[in-house]
């Protein structure tokens, strides 16, 4: 079954998009989190990051560096957050690889903080923890 990007990339569905060209896609999220929330989407239905070839990627982030400036001019934000769901428990609701652009406002609502647990680590489960990432990426 076609996902809701699927749909808008085959023009079954409006969206009011803002950038295309022959690898990527970018629309107003139509939840619109705050003014100018826009995704940006590669055509081809990858699923998650893990999917995602390197190339593609890399094209999609730079779509997204091109919306994010695009915003800024436009509207007078206080920042920025870059978004990416992979997985149901991140949050992932299409599973069609996409991130999120959302321009940020004073008093937009829009919560984004994340617990501190550097009080909680030692210097030996930091060096652990930085090994694994090390050797998985050879």
């Amino acid at each position: 079954m076609a996902t809701i990007f699927e749909k808008i990339i085959n023009r079954e569905i409006p969206a009011y998009i803002v950038y295309e060209d022959d690898l990527v896609i970018s629309f107003l999220d139509i939840s619109q989190v705050t003014q100018g929330h826009t995704l940006v989407v590669p055509k081809e239905p990858y699923k998650d990051i893990y999917e995602m070839p390197e190339n593609i990627l890399g094209h999609t982030m730079k779509i997204v560096s091109k919306v994010s400036k695009a915003c800024k001019e436009v509207f007078e934000i206080e920042g920025l957050n870059i978004l990416s769901n992979n997985g149901a428990y991140a949050g992932q609701t299409v599973y069609h690889f996409h991130f999120h652009v959302l321009p940020r406002f004073i008093d937009d609502g829009v919560s984004m903080k994340f617990p501190n647990h550097m009080n909680d680590m030692t210097i030996a489960e930091y060096k652990k923890r930085a090994l694994m990432i090390k050797e998985a990426l050879l």
